[in-house]
């Protein structure tokens, strides 16, 4: 275990690189980092954020909030004892999260697993075999969720997976009636390997043969020259991710559940990708709660299976999502 109760260069590189790889709406990355002495403090780049399809923040929250769980997990693989404090200066709202690492602790070191999914946790657009999630494993998946205050609902039921299969075709529709969406989706899909943002060509994945398949074509409108048709698995587990409340906190919170489930996933051996096309449309939006339950705020729709291991999409430099202290002290 390290002897120093701050991280050096070499360990605030790997808190940033296993942040960094947390999903993000389009592979945006729209996070940025400041350390200092014993913290590091996570803002949001309103740069990167899709104003047409998030034109309230609240995917860009999701993905920070993501990248937040990772920088957690790192930390106490490293054996700190992090604390955050979420939104902790109303006056500075790209301030999403101050995390502070100072001291060790002995209970640290505790996520090993999921600490080496990490690197291995990709979205996976691709067909997954026609089986189920096991009881045990959609229990570790549900548990990981209310760790961080938030309420996972697997969706196995054939009519309720219908219902919601609808939702997101109907979404899809709807999307088709405002260019504006394709176009923005088009910016950063489909985009040459050597980017360093983005969703390439080859993480895209197939299209479907199957219409009523619940999936998304982040291309939907923009084709891609190549790309092939194949058959996707018949009945997807879905998963509903919501949160007691919806605000920005929340959504940071959302944010930091949707990455511990999707590492106890990938611990598991589960694919994942996502299909929030109806969370994107108010009057859809509510929709996407169990009517049977009808509580809390829907805010990740998952689909979950077992498929082979995803291709890894690009990350931009650390030196890119680093702020400068100078950058820092003329934004207090």
């Amino acid at each position: 275990m390290p002897t120093t109760d701050r991280p050096g260069g070499a360990e605030e590189d790997v808190l940033l690189a296993a942040a960094t790889a947390a999903p993000s709406l389009h592979n945006t990355q729209p996070w940025r980092f400041a350390a200092a002495g014993t913290s590091i403090d996570l803002y949001a780049d309103p740069s990167r954020q899709l104003r047409q399809v998030d034109p309230d923040g609240r995917g860009l929250h999701i993905s920070c909030g993501s990248a937040l769980l990772n920088l957690r997990v790192a930390a106490e693989h490293l054996g700190y004892s992090p604390h955050v404090r979420l939104l902790p200066d109303p006056e500075r709202a790209t301030l999403l999260a101050h995390v502070e690492l100072s001291g060790r602790s002995e209970r640290a070191g505790m996520t090993g697993a999921m600490y080496d999914a990490i690197p291995l946790r990709h979205t996976n657009r691709f067909p997954f075999e026609d089986r189920q999630v096991p009881a045990a494993v959609a229990t570790a998946l549900v548990e990981a969720a209310v760790l961080e205050g938030a309420e996972l609902t697997l969706v196995t039921d054939e009519l309720e997976r219908a219902r919601l299969t609808d939702l997101i075709h109907l979404a899809d529709l709807e999307r088709d009636l405002d260019p504006r969406l394709g176009d923005e989706a088009a910016q950063w899909t489909g985009v040459d390997e050597d980017h360093q943002d983005g969703i390439p060509g080859y993480a895209l994945g197939p299209l479907s043969r199957d219409p009523i398949t619940a999936i998304r074509d982040l291309r939907r409108g923009h084709p891609v020259e190549g790309r092939p048709v194949q058959r996707f698995e018949r009945a997807p587990t879905l998963g509903v991710l919501s949160t007691p409340r919806d605000d920005r906190e929340s959504w940071l919170r959302a944010g930091q559940a949707l990455q511990r489930v999707l590492l106890v996933a990938t611990v598991q051996g589960l694919s994942a990708s996502f299909v929030n096309q109806p969370l994107e449309h108010t009057e859809l939006r509510w929709l996407v709660r169990d009517p049977a339950r009808g509580i809390g705020y829907p805010q990740m729709v998952l689909r979950l299976g077992y498929g082979t291991p995803a291709p890894p999409t690009p990350r931009r430099p650390l030196e890119d999502v680093k702020i400068p202290s100078r950058e820092e002290d003329a934004g207090r």
